[in-house]
């Protein structure tokens, strides 16, 4: 609110009245649902931050919810625009998201030439770096030379580059005779850390006076203005969560899919630093929600013990290592944050590398050991990697939209080892084998919003990935929701928020649709001596019907005669309600799949309708 500050005095009260904004009540909020008699109030909603009274240059701070829907996380992608920032949260709000995960950047070993230049991946002169001079020298070369000024026998053994849009307070510094930060102009800002070769992390400069060792330097391209701090501002007035990223680790050399073991001291040096200033600046800030571990890995069986046996820790996968190393710099100085990691599922029957789902259920259990407190396993719809469809589904043909990527004439049970269901069910009972270990992990699902290819791409960041729409992601919150306590999404910018002319964004959609119905699981519960179903899902209010029906069977409809009878499963996500139907379950064949189609009071269908078997 600087700018306005700026505004206040007698001189300009009138340009100060012009613009002020009295906002008008929010007509398209839709109305609450009537209830008739054997439905409870539902549980109160979380209160609505306080909504400014004031415009800005990037415009008013609208906080209301006007449509919420099932997803209620995204990522974001660094931008230079502030207002952008604004907007984006905005919008994001307003269909009901309460937390926001930043894409974040990589640890990169460099070489540098005779003068102490940092050069990039093809041998030439980084323009990134080029700037960063002390006194005419080369940072790097200024390094060096003011560690040897310490001791003659101190030597830069290696230097590490990383980039940033956020800008840092004394924290992350330990001896300021060699570590600072420069100021080239009004724009340009490096750091420059010093990490001793063997992992130690001095905090004094003693040790670097006292012997003389080989040290790697980290030179940080930074910014003026600290985007974080924008960012958990942003969060505190619409009472949203951000998840900063930590440092990405330099990827293995020999398998780019690897995080690198060499130089991961330097990566946990890093960490240690920038986590250290965030404690100093941020300690206590409702709106920090924890942070994300960015760099990406297959969900799959592999290991992790942390052992301190060689033989033991020898078989553990090297990425997970790199993961530990840096969550626990998490856990020692900010212990109340969880830390969030979005791998990836490989459902694929033609690929040597893919996982089955009890394989990727062992993941989950190994991501837990490293300290991992989210884990938000892709649902890689929009790659291909894996199907939306029932076990009732596996011989039906394979989604058309899938099949440039698993080939024509399969079937789902050709092409897939499981469903997105199937996956999510194993990965919801290893969450609770871990927690009865004493490991405190949640089980969240990133439901991708995009197609593995299309017509339709969202611009050059995506690739060749295009669109979706709002049917197809309500199908795959259908397919995870009951297993899960929170669905998010990868990511707003671009795939929410691109459209080709004329077309409404997948944004517009869920504003325009966000009530349609969207049913999650079904689960035979009787009440007093009537046997029945209870729905669970989002917008499903008296005056719902559901179609029942079974191969052979005519299928029936019955309206919805209570809802919220009982609260939903403890650990579901936020907006989940549950809506009771009388069935009788004894006129179901044995092991007979039931198909329940949801259609809400206005007629509108829900995208997917459930598929369940209950034993009798």
């Amino acid at each position: 609110m600087r700018w306005f500050t700026a505004l206040l005095g007698v001189a300009i009260l009138a340009a100060v009245a012009a613009v002020m904004l009295v906002l008008p009540p929010d007509d398209s909020t839709p109305s609450s649902d009537s209830s008739p008699i054997a439905s409870p109030s539902a549980p109160a909603a979380s209160p609505t931050p306080a909504v400014s009274a004031f415009t800005d240059p990037c415009g008013t701070f609208d906080t209301a919810v006007k449509a919420p829907y099932a997803v209620t996380g995204y990522w974001l992608i660094p931008t230079a625009d502030h207002c952008t920032w604004r907007g984006q949260f905005r919008a994001i709000h307003q269909v009901g998201g309460d937390t926001v995960i930043r894409i974040g950047w990589g640890l990169q070993a460099r070489q540098v030439d005779e003068e102490g230049k940092v050069l990039d991946k093809e041998g030439a002169v980084d323009n990134r770096y080029a700037p960063c001079e002390e006194d005419g020298v080369p940072c790097v070369a200024a390094a060096e030379r003011d560690l040897a000024a310490l001791n003659p026998g101190n030597r830069i053994s290696w230097t590490f580059v990383y980039r940033t849009d956020e800008a840092f307070g004394p924290g992350v510094f330990r001896c300021p005779e060699v570590e600072k930060k420069i100021e080239v102009d009004d724009d340009t800002v490096f750091y420059r850390i010093i990490a001793p070769e063997d992992g130690s992390d001095d905090a004094t400069c003693e040790n670097l006076r006292s012997r003389g060792r080989a040290y790697h330097v980290i030179l940080i391209a930074a910014a003026k203005e600290d985007s974080l701090t924008e960012l958990l501002d942003l969060g505190d007035q619409f009472g949203m969560k951000v998840f900063p990223a930590l440092p990405l680790a330099p990827r293995d050399p020999g398998q780019a899919t690897r995080a690198s073991e060499r130089g991961v001291e330097t990566l946990t040096t890093l960490t240690r630093r920038i986590l250290q200033d965030y404690g100093n600046r941020f300690q206590g800030r409702a709106s920090l929600g924890g942070f994300y571990q960015p760099f990406e890995l297959q969900m799959r069986d592999m290991a992790y013990s942390g052992s301190d046996d060689p033989e033991v820790a020898a078989k553990d996968n090297p990425t997970l290592k790199v993961y530990a190393s840096q969550h626990e710099i998490v856990q020692q100085v900010m212990p109340d944050k969880p830390i969030l990691v979005s791998p990836y599922l490989e459902a694929r029957k033609d690929k040597a590398f893919s996982a089955t789902p009890r394989e990727v259920a062992a993941g989950f259990e190994a991501l837990a050991r490293t300290g991992v407190g989210i884990v938000a396993p892709q649902d890689s719809r929009g790659t291909g990697k894996v199907g939306l469809f029932w076990p009732d589904e596996r011989d039906e043909p394979v989604d058309e939209r899938l099949r440039p990527v698993v080939g024509e004439g399969l079937d789902n049970g050709d092409a897939y080892h499981g469903s997105t269901r199937d996956y999510y069910r194993e990965m919801a009972a290893a969450r609770t084998r871990m927690v009865e270990q004493g490991y405190d992990v949640q089980l969240w699902a990133n439901v991708e919003a995009f197609e593995p290819s299309g017509a339709e791409p969202c611009g050059t960041r995506t690739g060749t990935r295009g669109r979706t729409d709002k049917e197809r992601l309500d199908r795959a919150v259908t397919q995870v929701g009951r297993y899960v306590s929170k669905v998010v999404s990868y990511m707003w910018s671009d795939f929410f928020t691109c459209a080709a002319p004329g077309t409404p964004s997948l944004a517009e959609e869920i504003a325009r649709d966000h009530d349609r119905p969207i049913p999650v699981d079904a689960v035979r519960l009787p009440r007093d001596i009537q046997d029945g179903i209870e729905i669970r899902g989002y917008n499903i209010p008296m005056g719902t019907k559901a179609e029942i029906g079974w191969e052979g069977q005519t299928p029936r409809t019955v309206e919805v005669a209570g809802v919220n009878l009982a609260p939903p499963p403890e650990g579901t996500p936020a907006g989940m309600t549950t809506a009771w139907v009388p069935f009788d379950w004894t006129q179901v064949p044995a092991d007979a799949w039931v198909r329940i189609r949801v259609t809400g009071p206005d007629g509108r269908e829900a995208a997917e309708p459930l598929h369940v078997r209950i034993s009798l």
